[in-house]
């Protein structure tokens, strides 16, 4: 199976139709490019909850840490992940087990068998390669 990512205009209704951004791997390093994607998507308007069993009940720009997606109470528009493809299967597994809408794996990301475990559950809202702060700059211009 050859994963495919979403027309461009689906990709810009989801960050349009999004509110509240889960962000899987969040760094509190400010060097970090998750940590600098969450803080653009604060910027943006968006509600961010960051997610990274190391640091759970800590505080990442200014908002609680939770240790897996299970834990986040409340609805999440969309999982951003910034975890190693092959984490992905384990990140897709925990998808499933909440009620967010979309899936969406960061630039250099990609797994068929993330993509695979999520269609078969039902779920077609799946990103994989690209980067949240890109689509935003393209969605903007």
């Amino acid at each position: 199976m050859t994963f495919q990512n979403p027309t461009d205009e689906q990709i810009f209704s989801y960050l349009r139709e999004a509110k509240r951004i889960a962000v899987v791997g969040l760094s509190n390093k400010e060097e970090r490019t998750s940590y600098q994607i969450a803080e653009l998507l604060q910027e943006q308007g968006y509600e961010i909850v960051p997610v990274n069993p190391v640091l759970a009940g800590q505080k990442i720009l200014g908002e609680q840490v939770y240790p897996d997606l299970m834990s986040v109470p409340g609805t999440i528009d969309i999982v951003d992940v910034f975890r190693r493809s092959e984490f992905l299967p384990e990140v897709a597994e925990e998808f499933l087990k909440t009620d967010a809408k979309v899936f969406w794996a960061q630039l250099g990301l990609e797994s068929d068998q993330a993509a695979e475990l999520l269609k078969n559950a039902g779920r077609h809202d799946i990103i994989m390669n690209r980067c949240i702060k890109i689509e935003l700059a393209k969605m903007s211009s």
